[in-house]
């Protein structure tokens, strides 16, 4: 992990990349939340780390529609990967039902996580893990391309069982032959998707099985089956690392905000906007 700061004091320094004038760069806290001016900051990283960054990477993530000045989902990626590379970084909380100013000025879209790399403001986890991975190759995360397509299917077969009315529908068979699959790919080449370390790959799958879990089993009071061992153990090893215990979000807000965007109209509008493809619209606007 990234080295912290020795100091028993907050510790303040202007941004030369600052948005605003008046924006104040929080590089330490000994509280884990502060409000600076227009900004919600939640310090994670000091400024320097084992990869050499001197400067903490800024990334803007979705705010916790239940508890204010907390860390929302669907942003949860990006930050994995920074965790697992001891990457520095800070993060800015943005309320996106009432996107403010400057969020829309670094997300034009209103698209979640944003990251500034190379004085560049990127609004694709896909493209900012990318850039990570190519910049700092320490500890390697990148797997084969054939490999991703492992869970491919577990966001959108997720949702159309979060969805039904109908016990007969199919939906519940599709989500668990995807959730098979998995288990027999992990039978024979696990514990992870990329065999014995973690790659980018669980860090996109795991994020998506947190929020199956807790959704269906609020919902639905349904959880992946017994039987599928592999699986099972994997969520565990994925979900217990630290990680990713310092990058979720609050339990209650994975329900809320997904059925959110689902019932009350944003996600069909942004569903169709990108062709009706389910995991696209979760990749590119909450990964």
């Amino acid at each position: 992990m990234a080295s912290t700061v020795a100091a028993t004091t907050s510790v303040f320094a202007r941004s030369s990349t600052a948005l605003t004038p008046n924006r104040v760069h929080l590089r330490f806290a000994p509280h884990p939340f502060r409000t600076l001016g227009r900004f919600r900051f939640l310090p994670i990283r000091a400024l320097s780390s084992p990869n050499g960054f001197l400067t903490a990477i800024e990334v803007c993530v979705k705010e916790s529609v239940t508890v204010p000045g907390k860390l929302g989902p669907f942003s949860q990626r990006v930050l994995l990967t920074l965790e697992e590379k001891s990457l520095p970084y800070d993060i800015k909380l943005a309320n996106l039902a009432n996107k403010p100013e400057w969020f829309l000025k670094i997300s034009p879209e209103g698209k979640v996580p944003v990251a500034k790399l190379d004085d560049k403001w990127i609004a694709d986890s896909d493209i900012i893990t990318q850039l990570i991975e190519e910049k700092c190759p320490e500890p390697p995360l990148a797997a084969p391309p054939e490999k991703s397509s492992v869970g491919s299917k577990i966001f959108s077969t997720f949702i159309a069982f979060l969805k039904s009315k109908d016990p007969n529908d199919g939906t519940e068979q599709a989500l668990l032959s995807e959730l098979t699959a998995i288990n027999e790919y992990l039978k024979e080449n696990g514990p992870f998707v990329n065999g014995e370390k973690i790659s980018a790959i669980d860090l996109s799958l795991g994020p998506k099985l947190y929020h199956l879990e807790i959704v269906l089993d609020y919902y639905k009071s349904w959880s992946v089956p017994e039987s599928l061992t592999f699986v099972r153990n994997y969520m565990e090893s994925v979900f217990s690392r630290e990680s990713f215990l310092k990058t979720q979000a609050l339990r209650e807000d994975y329900s809320t905000s997904l059925v959110e965007l689902i019932f009350f109209g944003k996600f069909r509008l942004l569903f169709e906007g990108i062709g009706g493809n389910t995991d696209a619209f979760y990749f590119y606007n909450f990964t």
